[in-house]
């Protein structure tokens, strides 16, 4: 089955601010115990959700079921643990927009096809006040004109070609490519005189 392919993802958006947000924020570490992803989601932001004074943003009623966030600079920094990018995925996120993105999250997340975008802080202030004046606002991450629009607003945003072609083009996740060409795999198998006709005797 070919992966989807990634261009454009659409819809509200919700901020939760902050610069260097951990992965073990993102997603406390009694929650790693699941034997399948399906039920992080519960615990995104878990800890921070229930310390937080006034509310946090994601409890916010007008903010519920956002398939955008915003952050900071540094997201994701932290443990290296997958389990992060998938909170943030079975929650109901499509994309992240932040400052910067630590590495393994930022590949993690390129590898469930959860898209992560640079955009500049002034930028990222921008959409912030745009949604907190109109949380219907509609956001638009499109990876190929390489920009975010909203409320009738228009400003840049970078992401690493490699990650951007792999989105576009359906090629993000590595093992359901290699699955996708099995039949590829096997027949070059076949042909390689150390796997064909290989024994021990």
């Amino acid at each position: 089955m070919a992966l989807q392919k990634i261009s454009e993802i659409r819809g509200r958006a919700v901020t939760v601010p902050g610069n260097d947000i951990d992965t073990d924020r993102i997603i406390p570490a009694r929650f790693l115990k699941c034997v399948t992803f399906d039920t992080l989601g519960e615990g995104l932001f878990a800890d921070d959700r229930k310390a937080a004074e006034g509310g946090h943003p994601l409890d916010d009623p007008r903010y519920v079921g956002a398939s955008i966030l915003l952050s900071g600079a540094n997201f994701g920094c932290g443990s290296s643990r997958e389990h992060a990018p998938q909170a943030l995925k079975k929650f109901g996120f499509r994309a992240v927009v932040a400052e910067n993105f630590a590495e393994i999250f930022f590949g993690n997340a390129t590898n469930i096809g959860l898209t992560c975008v640079n955009a500049a802080r002034e930028d990222i202030g921008k959409i912030s006040a745009a949604i907190a004046a109109d949380p219907s606002v509609a956001v638009t991450v499109d990876l190929g004109a390489q920009e975010i629009r909203f409320g009738g607003e228009c400003v840049s945003l970078t992401i690493r070609e490699a990650a951007r072609d792999a989105l576009v083009n359906g090629r993000w996740d590595a093992i359901a490519e290699l699955l996708e060409g099995s039949e590829a795999v096997a027949a070059t198998a076949a042909g390689l005189p150390y796997v064909k006709g290989w024994s021990l005797t």
